[in-house]
């Protein structure tokens, strides 16, 4: 585990997938899902190569067939500390022979979780150390507490973008496939998703052409959670379908999954980074706590 404090917040994280595993306030409130097998086992993925399924649990690169799990090779594998002080850690995965079988190009994809007052900072970056194009997607996937604060129910949250707006729902089938459909998604007064559960019955809700920023408040009390995602086209809102789970999945990706029935191209793929070799690309997104 590595640690990282300041007086707002103490945040931890594992080196495997370098998942956040606390969001710890000063008046020691717990803001990030602890993990529960009866709901989800995780807390914080980071997503990289590929966000959500692939269609048969495989891909086509250069021409070849290649398998993959859901959300990538990045939850799965032991990340390095490459640099930590008291307020910054840098958790690294560089490619080796296991991710080169799934994913074959040569990578450094480094996970940076920086403190700057009561803003916890992720910053993704990725290195292209192949002689070929990567073609990637990525994303976070962090689980927060919901109620916040003790007396509060589940139905007193919301989710509440800053501007209003209507966004588009990407359409998916029942096995959480796209399915190449596209609808307006009607926020409450223009903003606001009121949670319940039974809102994640058909699975995610998937966001497109919305707001970057959305805050997870109550009205009946003084926490919350803000997440930024300046550069992520997509926003994935999930709880485990058909429970009463205690968490909501504030999901920013950068692109999304394959097709029913259609075995993705990573080459085609537009929604994929393309990433020439020698070159770098960083991506920032932010959890802000009150």
């Amino acid at each position: 585990m590595v640690t990282i404090h300041n007086e707002f917040l103490t945040v931890t994280a594992a080196e495997k997938g370098a998942e956040l595993q606390s969001i710890l306030g000063a008046d020691g409130t717990e803001y990030l899902w602890q993990g529960d097998a009866k709901y989800w086992p995780d807390r914080a993925l980071n997503i990289f190569p590929y966000v959500a399924r692939l269609t048969n649990g495989s891909f086509y690169l250069d021409g070849k067939l290649h398998h993959m799990a859901i959300h990538g090779i990045a939850p799965y594998q032991e990340f390095r500390t490459a640099a930590h002080t008291d307020t910054e850690m840098v958790l690294e995965l560089v490619s080796n022979a296991e991710t080169y079988e799934s994913y074959p190009r040569q990578f450094a994809f480094r996970v940076i979780y920086a403190l700057r007052g009561n803003t916890l900072e992720v910053t993704y970056q990725v290195e292209n150390r192949d002689e070929k194009t990567m073609y990637f997607g990525l994303g976070g996937h962090p689980g927060f507490n919901v109620p916040l604060e003790k007396g509060q129910s589940f139905e007193d949250y919301r989710l509440r973008f800053r501007h209003a707006h209507t966004p588009s729902r990407v359409g998916f089938t029942e096995q959480c496939y796209l399915d190449g459909t596209a609808a307006p998604y009607a926020l409450e007064d223009g903003r606001d998703i009121p949670l319940h559960h039974d809102l994640f019955d058909q699975d995610a809700i998937v966001l497109q052409e919305m707001d970057h920023e959305v805050t997870l408040e109550s009205g009946k009390g003084g926490h919350s959670v803000t997440v930024t995602y300046p550069q992520m086209n997509y926003l994935g809102i999930w709880h485990m379908p058909r429970t009463d789970a205690p968490y909501v999945c504030i999901e920013p990706w950068s692109s999304l999954p394959s097709a029913q029935d259609t075995v993705a191209v990573l080459e085609e793929q537009k929604d994929l980074i393309s990433l020439e070799p020698g070159n770098t690309y960083r991506s920032v997104w932010t959890i802000r706590v009150e």
